[in-house]
């Protein structure tokens, strides 16, 4: 009956998908980092996250980097005039014993300029920048896309400089 257990417990290992790993800088801990696969004619993508803040003292995103893309920017979504339309933003704050979810339909990275489209299964380096507690490179995981709403429904994007 061991054996059996062993050997389900391996084999479930195996075919289970990989989950993203968690990074720490300073008093923050960033978990998941992830994005959805694109179709290849889709000239931006998204990058997500959750930002765990264990300290005393408030901090903030103040900026992000990737060589997977030509440019990336902080947005979130804001309701105007009706319509959901996303926006670029200068910086996210992290409250102390905080955290902040980065999700689609609310804060996100966007990637401009994508080389090539966002596949499933593939990897990419994101760097962030927090204003105390540095910098910090995470791995991106690409998920398939799952048919959930996010950046693939209709919606106004932002003037964007440099687009």
């Amino acid at each position: 009956m061991l054996i059996r257990t062993l050997s389900l417990a391996a084999l479930l290992a195996c075919t289970l998908p990989s989950f993203a790993q968690d990074y720490t800088t300073g008093d923050l801990t960033i978990s998941q980092p992830w994005s959805r696969e694109l179709p290849p004619n889709a000239p931006a993508g998204a990058a997500y996250f959750t930002l765990h803040n264990q300290g005393t003292q408030a901090d903030r995103l103040i900026g992000t980097s990737t060589s997977r893309a030509q440019k990336s920017e902080l947005h979130t979504h804001v309701q105007q005039n009706g319509l959901m339309k996303m926006q670029q933003i200068p910086a996210v704050d992290i409250p102390a014993k905080g955290e902040v979810v980065f999700q689609p339909g609310g804060n996100h990275v966007m990637l401009f300029g994508l080389g090539k489209p966002l596949t499933a299964g593939e990897q990419f380096p994101l760097t962030l920048e927090f204003e105390k507690a540095g910098k910090v490179e995470v791995q991106v995981e690409v998920k398939t896309a799952d048919g959930h709403a996010g950046h693939g429904m209709p919606m106004q994007h932002g003037e964007h400089s440099g687009h």
